[in-house]
């Protein structure tokens, strides 16, 4: 592999700027559309479930062409398949906001999602090998202060733009950032570039991976719609994702030139810490999917003001990250770990107390402690699942690693939203049967907002509709954080030293 002396300050300042623009993007354009979902399901003449599809269909593309950024970068080389990747993820955003319909808005969507996977990997692979080893923590430090500003600007951003001009604006902002970011990394290490192999690619892998996480992605997405196992297309999905996921496997353990390379599971940091990663980020984002939801279609948030209580998350992951990143190797990465996971669980059972009542300050606050979390989520995980990986194989690791990552960010909000529907009518099945001539309180109820010439079965339906969501969206809260809390038993599975100072070789 090609060996480079680390960038001098100065450059190292412009690259990291240039570099975490991209990852900057893409986590925002995995949060930015959240809170335009009702927007967007309202202009296009879909439901707000249905219109989730406008992150899963993201999420699910970027998951599946994830891991083939290993074998492309092999083949073209880092350098150039970063710039490449990038300048075609602003080129199809401006398609996602010309798309003048829902089906077109998610046929643009899948296109996005494919062709920035390489972005969040590569750009990870190319900080390593750009600064310095004694530095490396920091350099994955900056990186993740570049994923968690996308909680914040994301939710934020998406608001103001929605409410205020039109829901085209969230993806076309991608554009110019995107080829200025595409410009600067390729000008500042096209003499860099990476030793490029010409490797076959594994077409049947391929294949068995995208039918296999499709029907997944799909099954999991019209299964509340259609009855989930009720109906025969489920059932169908469910074997077609079985045999295909099964067979993708056993292919990949024989196949020389494989799309992921399962021997890295035999490393033990690396299968620790990339579960424990996946799994935490299906359960963030599943729920950072149904609280703006349940804010502004029960509550009568704005998209803007259900951003803000959403975007306080990523302040103190922002301001803590590079504090976190410069002191791994002096701290104990499981500790870090444990402490974020206990943050996160007590910040999803504070939420779970909410009630319709709530306010918009109380509504953040529970999301500011999860960002203290949050600072200690991505960059410890992180330098566990590399420790002991080879420089070499770092982009191909990573590549593995987000489309684990993203392909559980897709899964956690059909999730999500599928059992946020499923138990809101539970509820609302429960507490309509307590709506009876014979109650005393739903009598006195009726009589007060008749004389206030307001249809009373409307408004009983309403309040039940907002009750039932709440009950809802709380047992999603009380889900994640019994989660999180389990999730503290498997990451001191990990095996110290985590911090690697290794040279290229």
């Amino acid at each position: 592999m090609n060996v480079y002396e680390p960038l001098r300050t100065p450059q190292l300042v412009i690259i990291t700027i240039f570099l975490a623009l991209a990852t900057f993007m893409q986590v925002l354009d995995t949060t930015i559309a959240n809170v335009s979902i009702p927007a967007i399901a309202g202009e296009l003449g879909v439901t707000s479930t249905q219109g989730t599809w406008i992150i899963t269909a993201f999420t699910a593309s970027n998951a599946i062409a994830m891991p083939l950024t290993g074998w492309l970068a092999k083949r073209f080389g880092e350098v150039k398949l970063f710039a490449l990747s990038t300048i075609l993820f602003a080129l199809t955003s401006m398609l996602c906001g010309f798309a003048p319909s829902y089906p077109l808005l998610i046929a643009a969507r899948v296109l996005q999602g494919a062709v920035a996977a390489p972005m969040m990997p590569l750009s990870q692979s190319l900080l390593l090998a750009n600064y310095p080893a004694h530095k490396k923590g920091l350099a994955l430090a900056f990186w993740a202060m570049t994923a968690t500003i996308g909680p914040i600007a994301g939710p934020l951003l998406g608001g103001y733009i929605t409410d205020n001009f039109s829901w085209s604006w969230i993806f076309y902002i991608n554009v110019p950032i995107g080829i200025l970011s595409s410009f600067i990394v390729w000008q500042m290490l096209k003499n860099r570039e990476t030793k490029t192999f010409n490797f076959p690619i594994d077409f049947i892998g391929l294949l068995l991976l995208i039918v296999g996480v499709g029907s997944l992605q799909i099954m999991l997405d019209k299964g509340n719609e259609l009855d989930w196992f009720a109906s025969p297309e489920i059932i169908i999905l469910t074997l077609i994702t079985i045999v295909c996921v099964s067979f993708f496997i056993v292919w990949e353990l024989f196949d020389k030139n494989p799309v992921i390379d399962l021997s890295l599971f035999k490393n033990r940091n690396f299968t620790i810490g990339t579960i424990t990663l996946s799994l935490g980020y299906t359960i963030f984002l599943g729920g950072g999917v149904v609280f703006p939801l349940w804010l502004q279609t029960q509550l009568g948030y704005t998209a803007f003001w259900a951003g803000f209580a959403s975007a306080s998350v990523g302040i103190f992951a922002f301001l803590l990250s590079p504090i976190v990143g410069n002191n791994l190797h002096r701290l104990n990465l499981r500790v870090l770990v444990t402490i974020s996971f206990i943050l996160f669980a007590i910040s999803y059972f504070w939420m779970a107390k909410f009630t319709t009542d709530i306010d918009i300050i109380h509504a953040s606050l529970p999301r500011l402690i999860m960002g203290v979390g949050m600072a200690m989520f991505f960059v410890p995980l992180t330098s566990i699942i590399i420790s002991q990986i080879e420089p070499f194989k770092i982009a191909s690791a990573m590549g593995v690693v987000n489309f684990l990552r993203i392909l559980g960010g897709g899964l956690g909000t059909s999730i999500a939203v599928s059992m946020w529907s499923t138990r809101g009518d539970y509820y609302h099945a429960i507490y309509s049967e307590q709506i009876t001539k014979f109650s005393h309180a739903t009598d006195q109820f009726m009589t007060a907002i008749s004389s206030a010439s307001l249809p009373p079965l409307a408004v009983i339906n309403t309040i039940i509709d907002q009750q039932a969501s709440t009950r809802a969206n709380d047992d999603i809260l009380l889900l994640s954080g019994v989660i999180f809390l389990a999730l503290i038993v498997l990451i001191w599975f990990a095996k110290p030293p985590f911090m690697t100072t290794r040279a290229k070789k």
